[in-house]
């Protein structure tokens, strides 16, 4: 038997996409009330090379689940706001590797504190057991659609 309990026209994707894209703009808000001029897109890129300085394209395309076509466009933009730069890689000439310059280590406190900020916005009034069980339950359904997929 199913374990879908929605309604009809209730999907998953309907429910967390309505949470993300509220999230996701009003973070975009915040930055712009800070005079941030760079997108949550962006801003998810420059995320990754916080963590780990150095990816290839390919590695963000992974990291954050986006095409390569949409990659190449955030990063040739990041580099525009000379906010990242290519490096050739010394192992193979085909792959550039991005790095953060001074400029995006200096944007990391302010926007990473700006976005717990929101986090803990969205979140006002849900318990820490709600926000764990959710992310049980979304873990479990990525898990389920994804194995095999890599």
């Amino acid at each position: 038997m199913p374990n879908n309990q929605f309604k009809r026209g209730e999907l998953y994707s309907f429910i967390t996409g309505m949470a993300s894209t509220a999230l996701a703009r009003r973070l975009q808000k915040n930055f712009k009330q800070a005079g941030i001029e760079i997108t949550i897109e962006q801003w998810s890129v420059l995320y990754h090379l916080w963590k780990e300085d150095g990816l290839s394209q390919q590695d963000l395309c992974v990291r954050s689940f986006r095409d390569k076509p949409s990659i190449t466009r955030l990063v040739d933009n990041l580099e525009k706001l000379k906010l990242v730069k290519r490096v050739p890689s010394k192992n193979d000439r085909r792959i550039n590797l991005i790095y953060v310059t001074e400029a995006a280590l200096h944007l990391q406190e302010e926007t990473m504190n700006m976005a717990n900020q929101t986090l803990n916005e969205a979140l006002e009034g849900v318990s820490k057991e709600d926000i764990e069980r959710c992310k049980e339950v979304l873990q479990q359904v990525y898990d389920n659609l994804n194995q095999g997929v890599r």
